[in-house]
C-alpha cells in the first residue's frame, strides 16, 4: 500500500502520484455553504492542481458502491479532503463505500488523506474526538477507522489554528496517548507509508 497522510497539503504530493485523483469532498459536507469555508475547499483543489493532477469528483454521500468502485478503478489515485472527521466516517460507513476505499487502496490505489482524510486511514478515529466533534454523527457507535495503517494521524498539532490550541493537543495525548500510537503532524508535514516503511516528511 501507498499512502500519504497530511496535516493540509505536501509538496511530496506531485513525487506521490501522477495523472487524476478522485476528489473525495465529503467531509466538508457540514460547511459547504458557509462562506469562509468555500476558500478552504478551493484551496484544497488547487493546491491539487498546482501539483499537476487533474481531479475527478466523487462525492461518497450521492455516489452508489458500485459507481465508487468503477471510478477508482478508472483514476490513478485517490484524495480524500479535510473537515469533519466523525461525519466523513458515517458517510463511509452508512454507504458501504468503506470496504469499496479500502479494497482499491489494498491493492495498490495511492491514497491522499489530509486532516479529517489522514485520521480515517488510522485504526481509530476517537483521539480526534477533542478537534472534531462525534456529536455531528449521531448514529455512529463504531469509532473505527480504515484501518490502512497502525497510526492514529493528529493534525494541525502546532497550535498556530486559532480552534485547534495547543491546550487540545497536550488533552488529546494525555487521553489516548497510552492507548493508540499517536503521530502529531504539523500543517506542512506528511506520514508517508509505502513498502520501505513509515516515513515523517
Amino acid at each position: 500500500m501507498r499512502l500519504l497522510l497530511t496535516s493540509f497539503g505536501h509538496d511530496h504530493i506531485r513525487d506521490f502520484v501522477r495523472g487524476t485523483v478522485a476528489y473525495i469532498p465529503d467531509a466538508t459536507r457540514l460547511f459547504a455553504d458557509s462562506p469562509e469555508a468555500a476558500p478552504f475547499m478551493e484551496t484544497e483543489r488547487n493546491m491539487l492542481r498546482e501539483h499537476g493532477l487533474s481531479i475527478r469528483e466523487l462525492p461518497i454521500s450521492t455516489s452508489t458502491p458500485e459507481e465508487v468502485d468503477r471510478v477508482l478503478g478508472e483514476v490513478d489515485g485517490v484524495y480524500v479532503a479535510g473537515g469533519e472527521t466523525f461525519d466523513l466516517m458515517w458517510l463511509l460507513r452508512s454507504t458501504g463505500n468503506d470496504e469499496v476505499l479500502i479494497k482499491h487502496v489494498r491493492a495498490g490505489l495511492p491514497y491522499i488523506g489530509t486532516s479529517a482524510g489522514a485520521v480515517i486511514a488510522g485504526p481509530s478515529i476517537e483521539p480526534i474526538s477533542f478537534l472534531d466533534s462525534p456529536d455531528v454523527a449521531p448514529n455512529l457507535s463504531d469509532y473505527s477507522g480504515l484501518g490502512l495503517c497502525e497510526h492514529v494521524v493528529v493534525p494541525h498539532a502546532g497550535g498556530t489554528i486559532p480552534q485547534f490550541p495547543i491546550d487540545v493537543f497536550a488533552e488529546t495525548v494525555r487521553t489516548y496517548g497510552a492507548e493508540f500510537p499517536l503521530v502529531l503532524l504539523k500543517d506542512g508535514q506528511a506520514l508517508l507509508i509505502d513498502d520501505h516503511g513509515v516515513h515523517l516528511i
